[in-house]
């Protein structure tokens, strides 16, 4: 028998698809599993219940994906 999951609402689903998304895109697909379930400290916790929780965490977790798609410049030494 299955268990009985938490459903979600429409705004939270849309949130974890289109986060969810965007790391699939950012780290491939098998990357992007593992970076949404692990714990991140500097992120405060798992991307994937930051992005449920709101659209803070969401922003966040999108924030952090951003960092690693586009580093900060280093700047050129003349």
């Amino acid at each position: 028998m299955r268990k009985s999951a938490v459903r979600l609402t429409p705004a939270a689903a849309r949130r974890q698809g289109d986060a969810t998304r965007l790391a699939m895109l950012v780290l491939g697909r098998e990357a992007a599993i593992s970076f949404m379930n692990a714990p991140h400290d500097e992120l405060g916790g798992r991307p994937i219940d930051l992005v449920i929780e709101s659209e803070a965490g969401r922003a966040l977790v999108e924030g952090a994906l951003a960092e690693i798609q586009y580093p900060k410049a280093v700047p050129i030494k003349e």
